[in-house]
Order: C-alpha cells, then sequence, then structure tokens
C-alpha cells in the first residue's frame, strides 16, 4: 500500500461537480441564468434545494479553503442580511416558477451561519420560508461553531423546523488546534451536541479533518475516541486540501509541519478501523453514517447524491446558491455569485442578480457529470460503450493494481481502491485530459 500511495499521490480534483471550476470556460448570462432556471423549476414535481452562504467568522482557521470575511464587527450582519433577502426577491422577480415553489431542502454554510444573531438567523430564515412553501418533510440544515453557537440559537432553528446540524470539530489534540488557530475544548462540542439532542435535532455531523499539521496516529486516536464519546449520526472525514497558492492563511505552516502521504492515509484507516468498530459504515468518499441516518439508507437504495453541498440522501433539480461565492446548478448549467462580499452587497443594491462566472454544459458534460456521481455514490459505474476503451486504457495499471475491476462495462473500485476514488473519477475527466494544468490547481488525491 505505500508503494500505491506514493505511485498514485497526484494532484487531482474533488469532483463536487463537474466540470470542475478550473474548467469553466463557457460562461452564461444572465438571462440564460434565468432561462433555465425557469425551464427546470416549471414541472410541478421538480425540486428546489437552497443554498445561503454565510461568509463571517470573527477568526481564521489557517486549514479552512472557505470563502470567508473575518471579523468581529457584527454590524456587517444587517447589510448583508439584507442583500440576501433582495437576492431572493430579485429572482422571484425574473423566474416566475420560483414564487411560492416547493423547497426540498434549505442548507446554511459558511463561514459560520451562527456567526448571526438570532434576530437576523430568524428574519432570514422566516423570509425565505414566506417566499417559498416548503415540502411535506423539508430538509432543513446548518453548519454550526461549536465555539460561537449559542443554545438560543438551537432552539430558533428547532421552532423553524430544522432537524439536522453539523458542527466544525477538526480535531480535538490542543497543539493541532493551536497550529490551525481553533481552539475548541472537547466540552464546547459536547456542550453543543447534547443540547441539539435534547431540543430533537436527528441528525449530528462531525467535521473531521485528517493530515492536518502535527497530527500522528495517537493524536488521530484520541480524536476519533473522544468523537465517539458524543456518537454523531454522520461524519465528514475530510482529507486536508493544502492550497497555499489559493489559499494564503496556509502558509502559517510548513509542508514540513504536514504528515507525508503513506502517514496521512494511515490517520484515515485508524479513524476508519475505530469508526467502524462503533457501528458506522463507509459511504462515498469521506463520509461515514450509523445505519439508522437516512444517508446511510440512501446509500443502501442507491438514492445517495452529491453536489457542492456534499452528499445528501435525494437528488433535487435545481439548487439555488444566495450569497456571497455560492453557486447554483441546474442540470444544464453551473453559476457563481460575486466572491467578494463587498461587490456581492453593491450587485444586489443596484438591482443586479450578482453572477460572476458560469460554465454551460455539453451534452458530453453532462453524461461524465453522471458518471463521476455514480462513482462518488456508488463505488461503481456503467460506462458507456464508447467510452469503454479510452477509460479501460486510463485505468489499466490501476487495474494491474488490484484497485479497479471489470464486469462487463461496469466499473468498481475495490476495497483497496477507495483511497484512490479521485483518481480513477479523472478517467472520465474529459476537460483535464485534453488540458493538464501547468500550475498548481487541485489538492493531492491522498
Amino acid at each position: 500500500m505505500k508503494h500505491l500511495l506514493e505511485k498514485y499521490d497526484t494532484p487531482a480534483p474533488r469532483y463536487t461537480s463537474y466540470p470542475t471550476v478550473p474548467y469553466w470556460t463557457d460562461s452564461p448570462t444572465l438571462e440564460e441564468c434565468i432561462q433555465s432556471l425557469e425551464t427546470h423549476l416549471s414541472p410541478k414535481e421538480s425540486k428546489l434545494a437552497l443554498y445561503l452562504h454565510i461568509p463571517f467568522c470573527e477568526t481564521l482557521c489557517t486549514f479552512c479553503g472557505c470563502n470567508t470575511s473575518i471579523t468581529k464587527n457584527h454590524t456587517v450582519e444587517e447589510p448583508y442580511v439584507a442583500a440576501l433577502k433582495n437576492e431572493l426577491q430579485l429572482y422571484t422577480e425574473k423566474v416566475t416558477s420560483l414564487n411560492g415553489k416547493n423547497l426540498s431542502e434549505l442548507h446554511l454554510g459558511g463561514g459560520s451561519p451562527t456567526y448571526l444573531s438570532d434576530y437576523h438567523l430568524q428574519s432570514t430564515i422566516e423570509f425565505i420560508l414566506n417566499k417559498l412553501n416548503p415540502t411535506e418533510d423539508p430538509q432543513y440544515s446548518i453548519e454550526v461553531d461549536p465555539r460561537r453557537t449559542r443554545v438560543s440559537q438551537l432552539k430558533l432553528l428547532q421552532k423553524l423546523g430544522f432537524r439536522r446540524i453539523s458542527l466544525g470539530v477538526q480535531d480535538f489534540d490542543p497543539e493541532v488546534q493551536r497550529l490551525v488557530n481553533r481552539i475548541q475544548p472537547f466540552e464546547l462540542t459536547e456542550n453543543i451536541t447534547l443540547e441539539a439532542r435534547a431540543l430533537g435535532f436527528d441528525s449530528i455531523n462531525f467535521d473531521l479533518i485528517y493530515g492536518l499539521p502535527k497530527q500522528t496516529l495517537d493524536s488521530m486516536k484520541y480524536s476519533i475516541e473522544r468523537t465517539l464519546e458524543l456518537k454523531p449520526d454522520r461524519i465528514a472525514f475530510y482529507s486536508y486540501a493544502h492550497v497555499p497558492w489559493i489559499k494564503a492563511s496556509q502558509r502559517l505552516f510548513t509542508e514540513k509541519d504536514l504528515p507525508e502521504a503513506t502517514i496521512k492515509r494511515d490517520l484515515y484507516e485508524i479513524g476508519r478501523t475505530l469508526l467502524e468498530k462503533e457501528g458506522y459504515r463507509e459511504i462515498g468518499m469521506d463520509h461515514f453514517a450509523l445505519p439508522h441516518d437516512k444517508l446511510w439508507k440512501a446509500f443502501n437504495t442507491n438514492k445517495l447524491h452529491r453536489n457542492f453541498m456534499g452528499y445528501s440522501e435525494s437528488k433535487t433539480d435545481v439548487m439555488l446558491g444566495l450569497g456571497s461565492s455560492s453557486i447554483s446548478e441546474t442540470p444544464d448549467l453551473f453559476f457563481q455569485n460575486q466572491k467578494l462580499e463587498m461587490k456581492y452587497r453593491k450587485s444586489i443594491l443596484d438591482g443586479i442578480i450578482p453572477i460572476l462566472r458560469g460554465h454551460k454544459l455539453t451534452k458530453s458534460d453532462q453524461i461524465r457529470k453522471q458518471l463521476i456521481l455514480d462513482l462518488m455514490t456508488s463505488w461503481k459505474v456503467d460506462v458507456p460503450s464508447e467510452m469503454k476503451s479510452h477509460v479501460f486504457n486510463f485505468l489499466q495499471e490501476m487495474e494491474s493494481d488490484h484497485l479497479v475491476q471489470w464486469q462487463g462495462d461496469t466499473l468498481t473500485v475495490t476495497e483497496a481502491g477507495k483511497p484512490f476514488l479521485r483518481i480513477v473519477a479523472m478517467a472520465f475527466d474529459e476537460k483535464l485530459q485534453l488540458s493538464q494544468p501547468t500550475k498548481p490547481v487541485f489538492s493531492k488525491a491522498i
């Protein structure tokens, strides 16, 4: 395995989308975005997911690759919340089928959504729910920072219909926390977890990261054991993405502080072993769930879905992103908002939907997008006959290394091949193969 990890530890996309963002080329006009939304939201049975990006954090976590705005000045809340409401208002004015549309999923991410005051959190969510029509069993979820989240916020969210909560944890080891500038004693995470359960939240997720500076096998064992004391329903056990050419804050520690590829994979394996011993099941890439959780049930019934928000238990037809840097998705388009919060708000003030860039998916893009999605959600994919020769040749060495196997036209990732899922997905990535990057773009695959 050490030889294989060294052999295949190359930069690779994470495939939360296809084409991946660096290969977006044919950007749609605002009119094309509006038309695509109209087309795909018009059918009564179509499903809508809404994502709200709250970029604010009071302190900077140096591992973070998200689009954030670091400030302790909470006066930024009011104009930003106003912009979110006005952005949705602009969409409802231009997309007639959005008015009163059934809302299947609502997710708040960041940044840190619990940066907002109770008042601004409530007014934002209530505005959305008044504009849209929640389905019979809507899925509302929110990312929270245990260092900032208040019990009053949890009570408010529960009252508004939220039953799913995701806690940013990353690591419980004090030295690792110091290096990534996220001091978070176990008791803070424990308190929010227990309060959420007492209020009726039925799906609690922990975000953990392996590959952080100074992590060791012993410190990872400690973090997983502390996690198991609280037994969250889901765990996102992410590989740290080291991209200092994008995120300058990651230069606050050096590559020498990071575990090498073989040790990094050992960190994951010790985590996986401990989690599976306690009844968790591995789902897709970097995710675990207990058998009672809906995510595990979706995996077992081939309903698991994946998009920019991560894994979910059902597919939606349209994902509409609100807020700075948010990405929206329809079957034939991706489009992203202005990244800078000030530019985003100015566009809204000018009455303009703040789209910065996007990509119009070709027929080939749409086919490859689905193939990569199948691979990422089930560990296997049925390869179209016209692609099989190319995919077979691309993965021939991985097959020789027993990382993938064929049964007719079905390609399956073996147990040994699971660490290399991102590399396998590259076999379907036409954009990457036609235009190899000449400078760093993606984090390493392992």
